[in-house]
């Protein structure tokens, strides 16, 4: 079910706003700006309905934010007001909002432009799902890394909780290239994606093609050593593909990773640590490759 988000100062109106659409939405419900923000942040929305005439923060300023925050800025918002002339309509449209509803606003209104903009929203998100798919692997690119990491970091910081990130590497890849020719290649990328997405199932997991022979993964909850340990598992399961490799440089592929688990504060950053778990993957390269290299628990097989 697609959730919405209505903020409103008016108690009535927000519950009259409800009562039209919870039939066939999730409705949640705000009553000062600064709310709406904060819940708005948390993700999931599909539709925002932003009452414009609101003490303190009115909806026009709310609706500034919300376009400048990663999570919010393409959650279409709808406008309610009583202000009809052209030029606040302007404002609105100009800062970003999909559309306007007029008070005293019809239920059969309401629920036509909400139902379209949900509709446009949804197709929408379609494409760019499209769009942040790696075509060989069939995971998430680095287009989506991008984006849904800053959502993870956010929670992981809100919540308090540990956040790992590491980096993937498959072994002595431009050898097997060589050897066995780029055909060969992508199908080894794409059992390699294959094993490791059977590994990265919860919903607390992300997991992406970052580029060439090289992933990207980060997961949240689990503590230091436990990430640890699980991904020593992740990279026994690729060396047990058992897929022959030039015996010049190895047997199997393998994979090589690094990474680190943090509980993030609010003046850390995420690519601050995405390039430490680089650092991390480079060392695992240095100490011999086929293993895992955590930071601040020295090289491990």
């Amino acid at each position: 079910m697609e959730k919405i988000l209505i903020v409103d100062d008016s108690l009535t109106q927000a519950a009259q706003l409800k009562s039209i659409l919870d039939a066939e939405y999730e409705i949640n419900l705000a009553h000062t700006a600064e709310d709406g923000l904060k819940l708005a942040s948390t993700g999931g929305y599909s539709l925002i309905l932003l009452d414009v005439v609101m003490p303190g923060m009115d909806g026009f300023t709310l609706l500034k934010k919300l376009q400048e925050e990663i999570i919010t800025q393409s959650v279409p918002v709808i406008l309610i007001t009583s202000l009809s002339d052209i030029q606040h309509e302007q404002l609105g449209l100009t800062l970003g909002a999909v559309d306007y509803i007029s008070k005293p606003f019809h239920p059969l209104i309401v629920k036509a432009r909400v139902n379209t903009h949900i509709k446009l929203y949804k197709y929408r998100k379609q494409v760019e799902l499209q769009s942040m798919t790696d075509q060989l692997t069939g995971i998430a690119n680095r287009r989506q890394h991008d984006c849904y990491s800053i959502i993870k970091w956010n929670e992981a910081t809100r919540l308090q909780v540990p956040f790992s990130v590491c980096m993937f590497d498959i072994d002595h890849f431009k050898a097997y290239n060589d050897t066995f020719g780029h055909p060969a290649g992508d199908k080894v990328i794409a059992s390699v994606a294959k094993t490791l997405s059977s590994y990265f199932q919860r919903s607390t997991d992300f997991l992406a093609r970052y580029g060439g022979e090289e992933f990207v993964a980060f997961f949240l909850g689990d503590s230091e050593k436990g990430a640890l340990e699980y991904l020593k598992k992740i990279c026994r399961a690729v060396e047990d593909l058992q897929i022959p490799h030039d015996p010049s440089t190895a047997k199997w592929v393998t994979v090589s990773i690094g990474g680190i688990t943090v509980i993030p504060q609010r003046s850390d950053s995420y690519e601050v640590y995405l390039r430490i778990a680089d650092t991390m993957l480079y060392d695992a390269k240095r100490f011999g490759r086929n293993r895992v290299v955590w930071a601040n628990e020295g090289s491990g097989k």
